[in-house]
């Protein structure tokens, strides 16, 4: 394990998960681990385990809303730095830990095909496939092969793909706990600088589209796509919704929607958990009036919150 605070240490003076999460926003936790490969994982889930001490799991911190009072619980951090992936032919085996966009670079420069619809996505792999991520009509959970999952016993199980019940930015990992230790993907050949030069275009896309998450803090889309209601129709944009319902006049203390992106709420300076939570319930509330359509949210509440909000 790569750090690891005293878990005897109270929540109100443990780290504030706000350094972790690109809404730098969220109170203490009693203690953080961060673990960078499945070896450290399970490590720590077995050390954890050996004294009792319960714990939640968390990745690049991209898609989360921490409450403002924090957890009183420990905290793993399953997060590298470094692009932590190994290629064997068209397939490719990466730690969970590992950054989307880290993994869909390697891709492009081996001159696999397949994860460009990764492409500037924040986050980890672990958290993408869990959520099964993705963009353009493309999701990660395609080019799953398998992944070693854990359970909180640090039992460690290679599940297939037709075991995760992929399903628009969902899996079946959602509701069974099982945490991503690493993952196998079945990519296919390309034309590497074809692939470069897409590569580009999606990055310069996004840009123009969302705030750097790097400089402003976000979670990206808040609330996911609407999906349709027979298979002849397409998924439609939350974005267009809530911005047609005017959700973008909306402010709650600190919280605001993104001027390029009606679903997309930034923090600005003040800001707290709880205005961003508020914000997004009275976008929600607006698009249901509008329209009678009940948004949900892409972004995972994680601390003590009301029975209502989770």
């Amino acid at each position: 394990m790569t750090s690891r605070t005293d878990s005897r240490s109270s929540p109100a003076n443990g780290p504030r998960l706000s350094l972790y999460t690109t809404f730098r926003l969220g109170g203490p936790c009693r203690g953080l681990t961060t673990c960078v490969n499945a070896t450290e994982l399970r490590r720590a889930i077995r050390a954890f385990g050996e004294v009792g001490e319960d714990f939640v799991l968390i990745g690049g911190g991209s898609n989360l809303l921490v409450n403002d009072a924090g957890i009183d619980r420990q905290v793993i951090r399953y997060f590298s730095e470094r692009p932590m992936v190994a290629r064997q032919g068209n397939e490719i085996i990466v730690q969970a830990s590992t950054r989307l966009d880290d993994l869909a670079n390697y891709a492009v420069q081996q001159g696999l095909d397949g994860l460009l619809c990764c492409t500037g996505i924040p986050g980890t792999v672990g958290g993408a496939i869990v959520g099964n991520a993705g963009a353009f009509g493309e999701q990660i959970g395609d080019r799953v092969i398998s992944i070693t999952a854990l359970d909180r016993n640090a039992t460690e199980r290679e599940l297939p793909a037709d075991e995760l019940g992929f399903g628009y930015r969902q899996s079946r990992l959602s509701d069974t706990g099982a945490m991503v230790a690493a993952a196998r993907l079945r990519l296919r050949q390309g034309d590497r600088t074809r692939l470069r030069a897409r590569r580009q275009e999606i990055l310069a896309l996004r840009a123009a589209k969302h705030p750097d998450w790097q400089r402003i803090p976000t979670a990206g889309s808040f609330f996911k796509n609407i999906e349709p209601t027979s298979s002849a129709e397409r998924r439609q944009a939350a974005g267009w919704f809530l911005e047609q319902a005017g959700a973008k006049n909306l402010r709650v203390g600190g919280a605001r929607p993104y001027e390029k992106h009606a679903n997309i709420i930034i923090a600005e300076r003040g800001c707290t958990a709880a205005d961003v939570l508020e914000l997004s319930r009275q976008m929600a509330a607006l698009v249901h009036e509008e329209f009678g359509i009940e948004l949900h949210r892409e972004v995972r509440l994680l601390g003590d919150w009301p029975a209502n909000a989770v």
